[in-house]
């Protein structure tokens, strides 16, 4: 059997977590309530050895909070029309999009195929999360190709070279972004029903799927969090 690290987390876990994560966001009071959220996430990010992904997950918010801070406390009222929407939206994404990309980077197809094989969830579900978790790292990859073939040719993949030479741009990006977007997801198809994921045998696998301590400790701080922002919601607001 595969060994594992003893702060390597089950794909279940996970899964649960970002669960409780969309609830915490969608009920946070304040801010500061969502900047403290953040830095939980950060500090599981820690956990998981993505010390670099913390780092520069928290400096961002940081930087969208004292935008919000600054907004409220100087800016005009047209200033505050356009940007409060923006940033309240940015505020209660945010921390479900550092999640979701923190579980990405860390979880393996095959991994999260045992695990949920493990805890007997329907192939409806766990086919479609599969091919999303090989998808997307197969068009990142394919998006630093465009972006290397870009460069060679002078036009820069950014927002300044988007203003410089707009159309040229677009050409550049989405029309070999669909084309090889589309070539992936076939590719991926063909591949999943080669290694028999249609079968409807009980999949076996070399990994080790277990539930550990540290992913009962997780859930548990993960309920509390949830139970207390619900109750604070319900309480006093």
């Amino acid at each position: 059997m595969k060994k594992k690290s003893n702060l390597h987390f089950n794909p279940c876990t996970k899964i649960v977590l970002l669960f409780l994560c969309i609830v915490i966001s969608s009920l946070l009071p304040s801010i500061e309530y969502e900047l403290i959220f953040v830095s939980i996430i950060a500090l599981f990010s820690v956990i998981n050895k993505k010390i670099k992904f913390a780092c520069g997950g928290i400096l961002i918010y940081l930087v969208v909070f004292i935008v919000s801070v600054l907004t409220v406390k100087y800016g005009s009222n047209t200033v505050r029309s356009l940007l409060m929407p923006f940033l309240g939206l940015v505020h209660k994404v945010y921390p479900v999009c550092m999640l979701s990309t923190l579980i990405l980077s860390t979880t393996k197809v095959g991994e999260f195929l045992s695990a949920m094989s493990y805890a007997r969830i329907s192939k409806k579900i766990t086919i479609p999360l599969a091919v999303m978790l090989r998808y997307i790292p197969t068009v990142r990859e394919d998006w630093m190709y465009i972006k290397d073939s870009m460069c060679l040719r002078g036009i820069t993949p950014s927002f300044f070279g988007f203003i410089k030479n707009p159309a040229l741009t677009i050409e550049c990006i989405y029309s070999p972004m669909i084309i090889m977007a589309s070539k992936a997801a076939d590719e991926l198809t063909i591949a999943s029903i080669t290694r028999g994921i249609e079968s409807p045998k009980k999949r076996t696998s070399i990994i080790e799927i277990r539930f550990d301590i540290q992913d009962v400790i997780a859930l548990i701080i993960g309920v509390v969090i949830t139970t207390f922002i619900i109750y604070r919601s319900i309480f006093y607001d």
